[in-house]
């Protein structure tokens, strides 16, 4: 059996396409673009990466965006001041804050202090709330790129046994909700789990999202089961690259080149050779994060202009 990859670039870009169908809608319909404003502080060299990224999709897809980047220096009380100002900004659609903050500035306060309907990360424990009572709202990025990519790989959720390897707030507990919300029975495996191979291996889809690379491996997966990668971990030794992508000179002579390479918290190795379908690192779910980002953005314009409609009526 070779797995069958599940290809995030292009579910990518079907999202992307509807999302620029739809503020092209809004502009017609009401002359407005989303906006999205993004918080980058310091010189984290993947934080700046991400961002890069995130303004280009902005601009492919017609959301306007704002790039704010204050000194490494800022505290707590400032940073708050700068989301309080956005938060009364009615031409700000979006709040997203690259993560990590500097060590002096308390993470959880500034997240808490986002207005709900701008969180277009869905960490607010509003939106964290509306998730799991499964109430409309802004839903965390790659969980929700994870359930998207699913669905349009026509793979079934309902009635299947999902295991999630991973807690964390930010992809482990809202995926197994969003599958929860699909009909599946989910369990949450984490470094703790007894047995860990075994749980892993009464999945029909095994998700993830643990960062440590290729921790899943041939012992964790059973085969038919389709394999969802969520990790992205970064090799800078070539033995490793060759361990994980025996016999791939085009993977190694990109590492020969950049000095690095990518790999999930799945073997590939393992998943090609036992699962049904796989999602590749990269090229999986990572397309799909700021595909649900650009979504999520337009989401809290549509329904602000439609709050204004209702209220102006």
């Amino acid at each position: 059996m070779s797995a069958k990859l599940l290809d995030g670039t292009k579910v990518g870009a079907q999202i992307r396409s509807e999302v620029a169908l739809r503020v092209r809608d809004l502009q017609q319909r009401h002359g407005y673009a989303p906006t999205l404003v993004v918080i980058l502080i310091g010189d984290n060299p993947a934080s700046q990466v991400y961002v890069r990224s995130k303004i280009k999709a902005c601009e492919e897809l017609g959301i306007r965006s704002e790039k704010l980047t204050p000194p490494a220096s800022i505290t707590t009380g400032e940073l708050l001041a700068l989301v309080a100002e956005l938060n009364a900004r009615s031409d700000v659609d979006g709040i997203l804050i690259q993560l990590p903050l500097p060590k002096q500035v308390d993470t959880k306060r500034v997240l808490m202090a986002v207005d709900p309907s701008k969180d277009v990360d869905g960490f607010h424990p509003v939106n964290v709330g509306n998730l799991v009572s499964n109430n409309p709202g802004l839903l965390p990025c790659t969980p929700a790129g994870v359930i998207e990519i699913l669905k349009r790989s026509d793979i079934p959720v309902s009635g299947k046994e999902a295991v999630i390897v991973g807690r964390s707030d930010i992809v482990g507990k809202p995926v197994a909700l969003l599958l929860l919300h699909q009909n599946a029975t989910v369990t949450i495996a984490h470094s703790r789990t007894p047995d860990l191979p075994a749980v892993c291996r009464r999945a029909d889809i095994l998700v993830a999202a643990i960062g440590r690379p290729g921790m899943i491996s041939k012992e964790h997966i059973r085969p038919g089961a389709v394999v969802i990668d969520v990790g992205i971990n970064r090799l800078t030794e070539r033995a490793e690259v060759e361990r994980f992508f025996p016999g791939d000179a085009k993977r190694l002579a990109d590492f020969e080149k950049r000095g690095s390479t990518l790999v999930g918290d799945v073997d590939p190795v393992a998943a090609m050779e036992l699962a049904s379908a796989f999602t590749p690192v990269p090229g999986g779910v990572g397309p799909l994060t700021i595909a649900m980002l650009m979504s999520n953005t337009v989401a809290a314009a549509e329904k602000r202009i439609q709050t204004e409609v209702e209220v102006g009526s």
